[in-house]
């Protein structure tokens, strides 16, 4: 699934060069060595955040699985992914929730001092941060890596998706020229299209028809008072 990821990460970057475009030119200053490197940490930064997030959500997901529901929570997952992606736009403005507002603003409010401050480690902190912005495309990638039901595949999914958004930003970082915003809007049409296709996958993958590699046959065997899932990979 970690393909999905990487997919995922590089076709919402088309809708991250509006959002993130601004913070990504003024991360682009810099001369000599520190003009690769610092754009190297910030896009670091912005991965290692999404690492973090998907080591949590794994952990959630994985805390369903020892409950013994782990095909159910999968077929539930995807079914939300769909739901996602169906009611995706890509321009929400998650800012005017009232509880993310907050959020928002605070987040910006580091952003800045961090991009004052330069250096390595400011840099850096700006990518840490700026992974935090609320973002549909976070959550989806978000709800597939809890549907993975493991805290280090939930990382990794969530960090190969932070690298799927590197190479276009980085284009712009190093460029400075935007995309035209037919391109984007093009590209940014076949993020629902991709979602769905990710539900349907964690779907078919909880309800363990036995194909390997796409929907493992997981089978309950009853230990005493313990009940053992065995995934059966035929």
């Amino acid at each position: 699934m970690l393909w999905t990821a990487f997919l995922l990460g590089f076709l919402g970057s088309f809708h991250c060069v509006g959002m993130c475009g601004p913070i990504a030119l003024a991360v682009a200053g810099g001369k000599g060595k520190s003009y690769a490197s610092n754009k190297i940490l910030y896009n670091l930064g912005r991965s290692v955040t999404y690492a973090i997030l998907g080591l949590v959500v794994g952990s959630l997901g994985f805390s369903m699985s020892l409950a013994g529901i782990q095909q159910s929570f999968s077929i539930l997952m995807g079914l939300m992914i769909l739901i996602l992606a169906i009611s995706y736009k890509s321009n929400s403005n998650y800012s005017n929730i009232p509880g993310i507002s907050k959020l928002v603003v605070s987040l910006k409010m580091y952003l800045g001092k961090f991009l004052k401050a330069g250096g390595k480690a400011g840099y850096f902190a700006t990518g840490l941060a700026n992974g935090l912005l609320p973002c549909g495309m976070v959550y989806m990638a978000l709800v597939a890596a809890m549907a993975l039901q493991d805290p280090l595949l939930g990382a990794t999914y969530m960090f190969f998706f932070g690298i799927g958004t590197i190479p276009l930003l980085a284009a712009l970082m190093w460029s400075g020229n935007l995309i035209p915003v037919s391109y984007r809007q093009s590209f940014q049409r076949t993020i629902p299209y991709l979602g769905v296709l990710i539900g349907v996958l964690f779907i078919f993958r909880g309800l363990g028809l036995g194909l390997h590699g796409f929907s493992p046959d997981i089978q309950v065997f009853n230990y005493g008072a313990e009940q053992i899932e065995i995934t059966m990979c035929r």
